[in-house]
């Protein structure tokens, strides 16, 4: 959430139900400079309505994916654009990657998401 604030996404808001991830992650954007420009939401990631959101970025483990699949493809306009840390969405084709290993990040635009799933190119949506 702060490196997306850093690059200029507003609002830079992250959901979390963990009170110490909540903590930490309070205390690292404090720490970066970031205090009251950033938020931290205790909220459960399944019961928030993504639909106004057009950059969603993950990073949540691999048994997680097909789930939050299906609801980004029934939230998120097509303008959206999805970026996954660590691990990618593996029914999805990503728009781009960046880094290796560990630090490797994919992107993934909706509207892509959709048109694949649509003709058949990209496997199953989820």
């Amino acid at each position: 959430v702060v490196e997306a604030y850093k690059q200029g996404l507003r609002p830079a808001v992250g959901y979390e139900l963990n009170p110490w991830l909540l903590c930490l992650s309070n205390y690292r954007a404090w720490k970066a400079g970031c205090h009251g420009k950033v938020s931290f939401l205790k909220k459960d990631l399944w019961k928030v309505n993504l639909s106004d959101c057009y950059n969603v970025i993950v990073f949540l483990a691999p048994s997680v994916k097909p789930p939050l699949a299906a609801k980004l493809l029934a939230e998120l306009p097509d303008e959206a654009r999805v970026v996954a840390g660590r691990f990618p969405f593996p029914a999805w084709t990503p728009t781009s990657t960046l880094g290796r290993g560990l630090e490797q990040v994919w992107a993934y635009d909706m509207k892509e998401v959709r048109r694949a799933a649509r003709s058949g190119a990209g496997g199953s949506p989820v």
